[in-house]
């Protein structure tokens, strides 16, 4: 679970169950993000609706700080919820590439031993 997370709505208020939600949703995400750099994360989410006269529309931006950088996600969808679960399967995404890029390659080492004794 990420321990430093802050939540804020842009023009809206939100609610105890939507927050709950976020921080379900992106809380949990520090599993995709390499176990050294596990303790030092910190996440900073903006949820946002626009109102027009035709329909609304709702967006969240998720900023993830970690040692080497940091990962930036907005998502837009036809409401809060939909919006929080778009960002969160980018997040994935982009947590997986900077797993691989920021990783030690001691794993990858101790794989290709493994492969290569068992063949």
């Amino acid at each position: 679970m990420i321990k430093k997370m802050e939540i804020a709505g842009v023009h809206i208020k939100l609610d105890k169950e939507t927050k709950d939600y976020v921080a379900k949703k992106i809380g949990e995400l520090d599993r995709y993000a390499p176990r050294n750099s596990r303790e030092s994360l910190h996440a900073e989410v903006k949820l946002k609706e626009q109102k027009s006269k035709s329909s609304t529309s709702s967006s969240c931006e998720v900023i993830i700080f970690l040692p080497h950088g940091q990962i930036t996600v907005l998502a837009k969808g036809e409401n809060l919820l939909s919006a929080i679960d778009q960002a969160e399967s980018k997040l994935k995404i982009q947590l997986n590439k900077y797993k691989e890029k920021h990783d030690s390659p001691r794993l990858h080492r101790r794989l290709t031993r493994f492969i290569k004794r068992n063949n």
